[in-house]
């Protein structure tokens, strides 16, 4: 009398195949490792351009009006000052357009 774990399994199931055949590892590997050193060089190109910081998202023009205004202060977008007096260039220093003086 067979017991069910001795069962034999139908045709279908005797022949499979492995799934990941030994010449697949190599060209699998090389792209995973590929697509990590692109995704963690992407990050910290992203990080070195925001000042070792994580890059912004979602920013609207107040955004964008701050981070110029204290790319004129500090020299950096992501730099910001904790002096109260704005230096002496900056009343001159503007991002406003004038007309020509004849």
């Amino acid at each position: 009398m067979p017991v069910p774990w001795e069962v034999s399994l139908p045709r279908v199931f005797a022949a499979v195949e492995p799934v990941l055949t030994p010449q697949a590892v190599i060209p699998l590997a090389l792209t995973t490792v590929m697509f990590g050193a692109t995704g963690t060089l992407l990050n910290v190109v992203k990080r070195i351009q925001n000042d070792g910081q994580p890059p912004r998202y979602g920013l609207d023009k107040w955004d964008d009006m701050m981070m110029n205004r204290d790319e004129r202060l500090t020299g950096s977008k992501r730099g910001q000052s904790t002096n109260p007096i704005a230096p002496e260039g900056f009343s001159t220093n503007s991002v406003w357009e004038t007309e020509k003086v004849l």
